[in-house]
C-alpha cells in the first residue's frame, strides 16, 4: 500500500487550509540525524506537518532523515505516517487532533526522504553531502554524548562550511552537558569548528505559546511591569511537576536525574521570562545578553537550599506505582533523584532580598507547569475592627500547563452589611479568547531556525552561566552518601521540600488544586 495514502480519510477533504504565515521560511534542506528515533516521531514530525498546514515552509523545502537501520523512503514515510495516526486517539495527549488533513500530511511525506548512515563514518557521511546543495539545517536528534562526533564529522566532510549565501545551521537537543565541566567541553568542541551563529541550542520549553507568553504580558502591560521588582513581590515560585514516573525510561533516566533532566534548561528558561531585565528589543542578541546578564546576577546554590528526592511506591490518579528504584533499567540502590527543589536568590537591583524556588518532580499528586509570583501582603490595619482574619495573597499564576492562561487570586468583600472579605479568581484561559490548534512547541523553533532568528535558543555563555548556578549542588550530592530522600508516589514530594519554605515563612502552591 502507499505509505503516504495510508493516512487518507475522506472525511478529511473538508478540513479548511490553515491561514497563511506572514512569510514562508527561506528554502533549505533538513538533515534530521535519529530518524527513527522517538524525538523524531513524537515531535518533529508533528511539528513540521504544522508548519505545512500553515503554509511556512517554502516549496522546495525537504527531509532527509539520517539513521544507521537499513531502510527506504517509502518505509519511512509509512512509520511517520503511523505515529501520525496514533496521535486521532488519545485525547489527553499533548498533540491530539480528531483526523489527520490529508492534504497537509501529502505535501510533508511527498517531500522526506531516508538516507542509511552511521554518522561516525565519514565515506558515508560524504555520501549524505551528495544529497545537499544550498540551505542546510542539521538536527541532531541523537544521544547528547554523540554530539561532538557529529559535529566533526559534519565539518570533516565540508557539510558546515557556509558559502555562495547559503547557511548551514545545527541543531543542538538538551542535555547540553551534565555539568559545568562537561558543558564547557562541549563548547569548546563545537566551537572549533562551527560559529556561534550556526548554532541553535533548542529547549521545546521556549516553543510553548504560554512561555512566550510570559514576556508579551511583562513587557506589553503597563499594569505589571511597575510592580515586577523586590519593594513590590514577596517571591516567586516556579513548577513543573508530572503524576508519569520514569514510564520505561529507567535506562536514561538513571544518570541524569531531574536536576540535569529538568533545572539549567526547562525551568531556568521560565526563570530568565520572568525575572531579565526588559531587553530594549526581541532581537536575539539583545534578549540573550539580558538573560545572561540574569544567571550571571544568580548565586551559586548553597547545599542547604538544594532538596532531591526518590519516589517510593504509592498512588498517582487511583493507579498502582512501583518505587522508583523497582523501574525497569534503574538500580536497587539508585541514589538518582525524581525530585529536586531549589531556593535562589539573585543579587541585583530588581531582585536582591525576593527568593526564587523552584521544583520538579516525577510521580507527584498533581500535573503542573507554572509559575507563581507572591505579591507582598497588602496592610491590615484598616480591617482591625472587622471580623477579616486575614488578606488572601496576592498571587499571579503564569499557567503553561495543562491549563494554558493567567490566574490572578485577589481579597474581594463578601456581599452583606458586614465588612467580610474572601479570595476570588480572575482567569484568562487561552482556549476562551483564542482557537487553539494541536501542536508540540516545535513549530515556532524550527521555523525561527529556518529563518534565521536564534531568539529563542540559548547561546554558550547562558548555559554555561546556568550549569555554574546549579554545580555545587551536584557535588555535594556525589559526596553526600545519605542519598535523597523519599517520597511516595502521588504526594507533593519530599518532607525537605515543605521545610525549604517553611524556615522562610512560607509555603508552596498546592499541587492539587483545580487548574
Amino acid at each position: 500500500m502507499d505509505p503516504i495514502a495510508k493516512v487518507t480519510s475522506p472525511a478529511l477533504a473538508s478540513q479548511p487550509p490553515a491561514p497563511p504565515s506572514v512569510k514562508q521560511a527561506p528554502p533549505c534542506t533538513l538533515v534530521i540525524f535519529g530518524a527513527h528515533g522517538d524525538l523524531t516521531k513524537r515531535l518533529l514530525t508533528p511539528a513540521l506537518y504544522n508548519l505545512i498546514g500553515s503554509n511556512s515552509l517554502d516549496d522546495h523545502f525537504r527531509v532527509i532523515g539520517v539513521d544507521r537501520i537499513d531502510g527506504s523512503d517509502a518505509a519511512w514515510r509509512e512509520e511517520l505516517g503511523q505515529t501520525m495516526q496514533e496521535f486521532t486517539k488519545d485525547p489527553d495527549g499533548e498533540f491530539y487532533t480528531p483526523q489527520i488533513n490529508d492534504q497537509w500530511w501529502q505535501d510533508l511525506a511527498s517531500r522526506i526522504e531516508y538516507h542509511q548512515a552511521d554518522f561516525t563514518d565519514l565515506a558515508q557521511m560524504t555520501a549524505l553531502g551528495q544529497k545537499i546543495s544550498g540551505n542546510a539545517v542539521f538536527y541532531l536528534a541523537v544521544a547528547s554524548r554523540f554530539f561532538a562526533v557529529v559535529v566533526e564529522n559534519l565539518a570533516k566532510v565540508g557539510l558546515t562550511k557556509e558559502a555562495d549565501d547559503a547557511f548551514r545551521r545545527v541543531v543542538i537537543e538538551k542535555p547540553f552537558g551534565t555539568d559545568l565541566e562537561s558543558a564547557r567541553v562541549l563548547n569548546e568542541h563545537i566551537l572549533r569548528v562551527l560559529d556561534e551563529h550556526q548554532i541553535y541550542r533548542i529547549d521545546h520549553f521556549l516553543g510553548k505559546e504560554t512561555v512566550q507568553n510570559i514576556l508579551a504580558m511583562r513587557f506589553g502591560n503597563g499594569i505589571f511591569e511597575p510592580l515586577w521588582r523586590r519593594e513590590y513581590v514577596d517571591h516567586v515560585q516556579i513548577t513543573a511537576a508530572e503524576t508519569v514516573g520514569v514510564e520505561g525510561r529507567g535506562a536514561f533516566y538513571e544518570p541524569t536525574g531531574a536536576l540535569r533532566d529538568m533545572i539549567p534548561n526547562h525551568l531556568f528558561q521560565l526563570l530568565a521570562m520572568v525575572a531579565m531585565e526588559p531587553p530594549n528589543s526581541f532581537s536575539a542578541e539583545t534578549v540573550r545578553n539580558a538573560k545572561e546578564q540574569l544567571f550571571e546576577a544568580i548565586r551559586p546554590i548553597a547545599p542547604e537550599n538544594a532538596v532531591r528526592g526518590q519516589y517510593t511506591a504509592g498512588t498517582v490518579d487511583g493507579r498502582a506505582v512501583t518505587a522508583y528504584r523497582d523501574s525497569a533499567g534503574v538500580a536497587k540502590d539508585s541514589d538518582t533523584e525524581t525530585f529536586v527543589a531549589l531556593k535562589l536568590e539573585i543579587d541585583n537591583w530588581r531582585w536582591s532580598g525576593v527568593p526564587f524556588y523552584m521544583r520538579t518532580g516525577k510521580s507527584m499528586t498533581g500535573r503542573r507547569t507554572e509559575v507563581v509570583v507572591r505579591f507582598r501582603t497588602a496592610p491590615f490595619a484598616m480591617f482591625q475592627d472587622t471580623p477579616v482574619d486575614e488578606l488572601t495573597p496576592n498571587d499571579l499564576v503564569l499557567n503553561i500547563q495543562p491549563a494554558q492562561g493567567v490566574t490572578l487570586n485577589i481579597s474581594a468583600k463578601i456581599p452583606g452589611q458586614k465588612m467580610q472579605l474572601s479570595g476570588v479568581e480572575m482567569k484568562f484561559r487561552y482556549e476562551d479568547a483564542f482557537k487553539l490548534t494541536p501542536n508540540v512547541g516545535y513549530e515556532t523553533l524550527l521555523y525561527d531556525c529556518l529563518c534565521g532568528d536564534a531568539t529563542l535558543f540559548q547561546r554558550a555563555d547562558n548555559i554555561e552561566a546556568a550549569w555554574r548556578v546549579v554545580d555545587p549542588a551536584l557535588k555535594a550530592w556525589a559526596a553526600d552518601r545519605n542519598g535523597p530522600e523519599r517520597y511516595a508516589a502521588g504526594s507533593s514530594g519530599p518532607e525537605g521540600a515543605e521545610e525549604l519554605l517553611r524556615k522562610d515563612g512560607r509555603s508552596w502552591s498546592r499541587l492539587d488544586k483545580a487548574g
